[in-house]
């Protein structure tokens, strides 16, 4: 895929206008197009890398506390019990936009949400 034609390339580059929930250095944070739960939303490299292995590993402090931080918020605002972190790669995977991203994804118990 050529990067000018990633869709979370024009959304991180602004391109493609959609409500940033976070913005840091590295990573954005928007809702999900296509939730499937109250909250669902992404966390998107504004660099372009395939996957996780692309994923320079100087990133991850960074990730790690936008995730933790993003996670705590859909808790209190959602009142979730739990959150499920996805992050596929490559398409046997089911990784569809070959842009890294982690869906982060409020739960309760009986919300009969399913990943996969």
């Amino acid at each position: 895929m050529n990067k000018s034609d990633c869709i979370f390339c024009k959304i991180a580059a602004g391109k493609i206008k959609t409500e940033k929930i976070a913005d840091t250095d590295n990573f954005i944070v928007i809702n999900d197009a296509n939730p499937i739960a109250e909250g669902h939303c992404l966390i998107i490299s504004k660099n372009h890398y395939e996957n996780v292995l692309d994923l320079p590993t100087t990133l991850g402090i960074e990730l790690l506390d936008l995730t933790k931080k993003q996670s705590a918020r859909l808790i209190k605002e959602h009142k979730a019990e739990g959150i499920n972190l996805v992050q596929n790669n490559f398409k046997a995977a089911g990784q569809i936009v070959k842009h890294y991203h982690l869906h982060i994804i409020p739960r309760k118990m009986g919300d009969n949400v399913k990943l996969g």
